[in-house]
Order: structure tokens, then sequence, then C-alpha cells
């Protein structure tokens, strides 16, 4: 079991789960995401989370490819990794969901992501039988699938799948952020098993719109590199990584729960806040005019995931739950200043893990491998404590000191 599975009560233990990560290339070099990294192959991202960044369950959402499918089973086949009881694939203690993130787009409305995630290889290859008669390239990633949402969403759940809108806020292909105000008004909510916040909103945020009060909330990286996998995560509490385990955290059965939300503050993801396509100025709070830049005066703005949020809310002040998992803000390892490729591979070889660090190593521990002002910082993005700049426009905030 990977290390950092803590004991939480004879039956449940606690799991990190980044379940958004990408496909760069196959072990063969076919192009799979073509903004991905290559070294974002199956077995690449298998060994990064379970032995570089801890997380215990990861969503690899581009296993729906043909070729990606063929690295699969070489790597079942070979012994590197089993197919688990409770569904997914396991490989040194860390569990594999088998996902796919697609695109659709409705009559008159602009496209949105979906996530979804299968409970093994053989449904994912009969998902994919389907997905080839109405795709382009079924072996590429986020591509467009050319069948009503409705009927994508039956098809998915048909087959025990988990049916879940990607990034919801993002101006970039988010449902909310894209496509329509309301999700009723292009997807069967009962069909809907979680949504993905994406990384420029955060629960509050959320809290603005009462249709997804009865939806749990996801925090994933959308990582296209290795570096990014576990920049935002989940902490849930199971009997064990698993499919089935994983579908029971997101009805709350059994015990079984999401029991934190781990991502960036809103303010550094990089579609927080209205853009100036023409004068590439970030319009935070004090600058923001209705539909002009108020340095430039132009009208090409981006609009940002707050100013989004504002303008389709149903709420004058957001309501979350008193029973809603908390939203830890988490500030990767590698955007704090100074903590370079070096130091942070000695942290690692020092304790283990990302997940490690970022949760139970103490300062004075941190302090014996980095020295003493590193360790501070690493503490205080722990505490929440570091000041932050806003992103906009598709670029990042930036932790300032």
């Amino acid at each position: 079991m990977n290390q950092n599975v803590i004991k939480t009560d004879p039956a449940l233990s606690t799991f990190y789960a980044d379940l958004h990560i990408h496909i760069g290339r196959t072990r063969y070099g076919d192009a799979v995401k073509i903004s991905g990294s290559r070294d974002l192959t199956f077995v690449g991202i298998a060994k990064e989370a379970a032995e570089r960044k801890g997380i215990d369950l990861i969503g690899i959402i581009d296993a729906h490819s043909p070729v990606v499918q063929r690295d699969i089973r070489e790597a079942l086949d070979s012994g590197e990794m089993t197919e688990m009881n409770g569904g997914g694939i396991g490989y040194k203690g860390t569990v594999i969901l088998l996902g796919t993130e697609l695109e659709v787009r409705e009559p008159g409305r602009k496209e949105f992501h979906l996530l979804a995630y299968f409970r093994t290889l053989k449904d994912m290859e009969s998902f994919t039988d389907y997905l080839s008669r109405y795709m382009k390239n079924v072996n590429l990633s986020s591509q467009r699938v050319y069948v009503p949402a409705l009927e994508l969403q039956r098809e998915i759940i048909s087959r025990g799948g988990i049916f879940v809108p990607a990034h919801i806020f993002t101006p970039h292909k988010g449902i909310y952020g894209s496509t329509a105000p309301r999700m009723e008004e292009v997807l069967d909510l009962s069909m809907i098993s979680a949504v993905e916040l994406g990384l420029s909103s955060d629960t509050e945020m959320a809290g603005y719109i009462s249709e997804l009060d009865r939806y749990p909330f996801l925090t994933n990286s959308d990582a296209h590199s290795l570096a990014k996998i576990g920049r935002e995560y989940n902490e849930l509490a199971m009997a064990e990584a698993s499919f089935d385990e994983f579908k029971l955290a997101l009805q709350s059965q059994a015990g079984r729960r999401i029991k934190a939300n781990y991502g960036l503050n809103p303010r550094l993801g990089k579609y927080h806040r209205t853009y100036c396509a023409l004068c590439s100025s970030i319009l935070d709070e004090e600058q923001i005019s209705e539909d002009r830049c108020s340095y430039c005066g132009s009208t090409k703005l981006i609009h940002g995931v707050l100013d989004r949020v504002l303008s389709i809310s149903d709420r004058e002040i957001p309501l979350v739950s008193e029973h809603r998992p908390p939203y830890h803000y988490q500030v990767p390892l590698e955007f704090i200043p100074g903590l370079g490729k070096v130091k942070l591979r000695m942290l690692i070889e020092a304790f283990g893990s990302e997940m490690a660090i970022l949760h139970r190593v103490s300062e004075l521990d941190l302090a014996s491998i980095v020295g003493n002002e590193l360790a501070g910082l690493i503490v205080r993005a722990r505490n929440g404590e570091l000041g932050l700049s806003a992103g906009g426009g598709g670029t990042y905030g930036r932790v300032s000191l």
C-alpha cells in the first residue's frame, strides 16, 4: 500500500486522488495529446504518481485511445500492472482509473468538455467502439464527439461509467464558462456523478449557483506534463483505491466520502480574472469595467471565471453546506520561489513524495534539507499564508513575497 495512506479507523483509510491527467505520447511515440509532454506515457504517469508524487488514485483520461489501450494491454500482459478486483489498474500501490475527456457541442451553443471513467479496460474498449463511429480521430485526446450530449450521457451510464462535466467554469470549454448558464439546459442532471471545479475556481465560488448544491466537487490537475500531476487533488476516505470505492465515495455511501479538496487559490488560476487581449492587462477587482478595458479601452476581453460566475449566479452570496468537504488552498511546490528541481529532488529523496512534503514533514525536518528560508515558505504555503497575484487570459498567477 502507498506510504501516503493514513489509517483513520479499522475499515477506511485516506487516499490522495488526481483524476485528470493527459497522455502526451504512447511508448511507441504515437501522439495523443498534442500539447502534452512526450513523457506523459501511460507507464510514465503511473511511475510519477507512485514514486514521486505520492498519489494513490490517478485518472488517466485519454484511455479511450486505441494506441493507449495497446500500451495498457502490454503492461498487463507483462505483469508490470494488474487489473484490480474492485476496478482500475494497479501499479506499485497506486491505482489508475481509466477515463476519457471528450468535447460536445449542442446546436447554437459553444462546445464544452466532459470526463467519463470506466471500471475495466473491457468497458473502455466497448466505449471506444461506440466513439469511433462519431469521432474524426479516436486516437487523439479531447476530441469532438458528434452526438447529442444526452445520448453520450446515456452511453456512459449504460456501461456503468461515471460522468463528470470538466473544469466547469473555465472560459475555454467549461460548461458554465462557455456553453450555458445552467447545466440543465444541455444535460440530464440525474446522470451527473460529480463536477470538476477547475483551476480558477473553488467551493465558495461554486456556491453562487444553486444547481450545484446536489453534486460532489472534484479538484484535479488537468496535467499536461509530469510536473503538473498533483497540483490539485482530492482526499478520499475509502477501504481501498479502486473504481468501486471511488464510486461509493462520490455517493457518500458506507462511510466512503470526499474528505477534502486541495486546489490552487483561484487567484493563481490562469483564467481567474478578466484579461484584455489587446494590451495584455489582467483586470483585478479594482479595475473591473463592464465591457471595456480600464487601461486601454479595448472591448477585446477574455472574461475570467470569477466574473462569469457572478454574472450567472442565482444567489447574492455563496451558500456552502456545512456537510460540504473543506477546500484547502494548496500552493504546488513548483510555484514556491527558489525551490528548483535540484532541491525538490533532495526533499523527495529524504521524505518519499510530494504529498509527504506538503502534508506531514515538519518545518524543522524540511529545514535540515533545504534550509530555514525555503522550509518556512513551504510551511507558509501549507498554511495559506503566501501573497498571491491574480492570473488571467491563460497566464497563471504568481506567488509574491
